[in-house]
């Protein structure tokens, strides 16, 4: 395909998407970057003010441009956006903002998708690259409706200071409802609780120096009996056992666990917090009813604010899922360079979520993405 011709279509101008359109350029395939929103990084923009990656510097870069070592080791959300921006500049990425793109159909040996205002853009490749975290997923909890304090989801958090002085339950430990917890408590919140229905596997940022995912990276392909026992064992001798406080050890591998989803919490002060008080691990939320919200030991608590980490869909059915390319979870079957046999040239990227690190999965996704639209 020719400069001249026929693009290659990216929905998404997130890491994944920009890092595949770099990739097709150095191939010489034009590619337009197909964005809902008014700039690139979207969603990294929507995020906590005190997010920074959890993946190191060195391994969250995306091909051909690395992000400054004056970003330091651990990148801040708000330079992650400003290395996405310079990103696309860089590597002049043709971006069309403002275009959501609805529907993906096939046409013959092309694609059309159909996007807002009428558009019907035709392509022999198309890449899908809307992201893991795209729609928030806020559980329908019984009675939710009669809640009469402030419930929201974690995507509309932002900073503690509108929680000052207030009692705060937060649902959900993953690494985004482990860390506005310990945001609220520092930042003044009267009181923070954190809902746990299944206790997390819960991991050093750094350990002397060595980051946790390089653990992931290492350990990605030896056997998930072996793996298992020597993360269990590296949590025994680093993280303290806070049974007492509420915060049990779980039951399960944590390498069992990541391969169904759930990656491990890195601390960032949560167990600090956890020791001393400061947030009080309770039982998983059952329901609501008026201005109580009843748990799942058969307790119940007032709080003024609950805040749903409570993860996200990918919401892909629209999109794609006449195509018979989903799973009975809502994910591709086939990712990366491999498209499925009923749908060749459409690609998905960036909806996995890899103990390794996603954006590190990305830049190795895009220019195997981008060998497997060459060859076509």
């Amino acid at each position: 395909m020719p400069e001249q011709g026929t693009p290659v279509h990216i929905i998404g101008a997130g890491p994944g998407g920009l890092a595949t359109a770099a990739a097709l350029r150095q191939r010489g395939i034009r590619s337009v970057v197909l964005e809902k929103s008014q700039s690139v990084g979207a969603s990294w923009r929507a995020h906590y003010d005190r997010l920074r990656l959890h993946t190191t510097r060195r391994w969250s870069g995306l091909p051909g441009l690395r992000i400054p070592r004056s970003y330091g080791r651990w990148t801040s959300r708000d330079d992650l956006v400003r290395y996405l921006e310079s990103y696309a500049a860089y590597h002049r990425v043709e971006l069309a903002t403002g275009v959501e793109v609805d529907r993906i159909e096939r046409a013959g040996e092309e694609w059309t998708l159909r996007a807002n205002g009428g558009r019907e853009l035709t392509s022999p490749a198309v890449v899908v690259a809307t992201g893991f975290n795209h729609t928030a997923r806020m559980p329908d909890w019984l009675g939710r409706d009669s809640f009469t304090g402030t419930l929201l989801h974690a995507s509309r958090y932002r900073d503690p200071e509108p929680y000052q002085d207030k009692d705060v339950l937060v649902v959900g430990t993953g690494n985004t409802g482990a860390e506005i917890a310990v945001d609220l408590l520092e930042g003044g919140a009267a009181r923070v609780r954190l809902a746990i229905r299944t206790p997390p596997h819960i991991v050093r940022r750094a350990t002397l120096g060595w980051p946790a995912q390089a653990n992931g990276v290492l350990c990605r392909r030896l056997p998930l009996a072996l793996t298992d026992r020597l993360a269990a064992g590296v949590a025994r001798l680093s993280i303290p056992d806070l049974t007492e406080q509420g915060l049990p050890r779980p039951t399960t591998g944590l390498f069992t666990r990541a391969r169904e989803g759930a990656i491990p919490v890195q601390d960032v002060g949560l167990l600090k917090a956890v020791r001393d008080g400061g947030v009080e691990p309770v039982a998983g939320v059952a329901g609501f009813a008026g201005g109580e919200v009843k748990l799942l030991d058969d307790t119940a608590i007032t709080p003024d604010v609950v805040i749903a980490a409570t993860g996200y869909e990918r919401n892909l059915e629209p999109l794609v899922g006449h195509l018979n390319v989903l799973d009975s979870r809502g994910r591709p079957l086939v990712h990366g360079p491999r498209t499925h046999p009923d749908a060749p040239g459409l690609h998905f990227t960036g909806f996995t979520n890899p103990i390794s690190g996603m954006l590190r999965e990305l830049s190795r996704d895009a220019p195997r993405i981008a060998r497997a639209i060459g060859r076509r």
